[in-house]
């Protein structure tokens, strides 16, 4: 299929194939109900559920495919697969100096790392 660049140029768009070929991150999160939901949050609407996380990677699968599929056909923009190059695993957090010291005498008295002491802080929140 060729579509046309801003300067009306003729450009060849993707493949089915190609776009088929793509790996989408998925999330993964339990049902309140039972089960599993799996969402391709970069293909707006790409959701499905199953039982058990066999059947709920199965079916966001196929929903992949179904959705790339009718939106290559309709000639609809495909996004690309977002990636996590945007996110560093680095912060920068100012804090009062109390609260820094605080972390710190925590973090020495269970024998770990100040870095250590409040990722294991966050993720219990997050």
């Amino acid at each position: 299929m060729k579509i046309l660049n801003q300067k009306n140029k003729q450009i060849e768009k993707p493949s089915l194939e190609y776009y088929l070929n793509l790996q989408y991150p998925v999330t993964l999160y339990p049902d309140s109900e039972g089960g599993y939901v799996a969402q391709i949050k970069d293909l707006p609407g790409c959701l499905t559920q199953g039982e058990t996380l066999e059947e709920t990677m199965a079916n966001i699968n196929e929903a992949r495919e179904l959705w790339i599929e009718t939106a290559h056909f309709a000639g609809d923009d495909i996004p690309l697969p977002s990636s996590d190059n945007s996110y560093s695993g680095k912060l920068l957090v100012r804090m009062p100096k109390s609260l820094h010291r605080r972390l710190a005498e925590t973090a020495e008295r269970e024998g770990v790392s100040l870095n250590q002491y409040i990722i294991s802080l966050l993720s219990t929140i997050a």
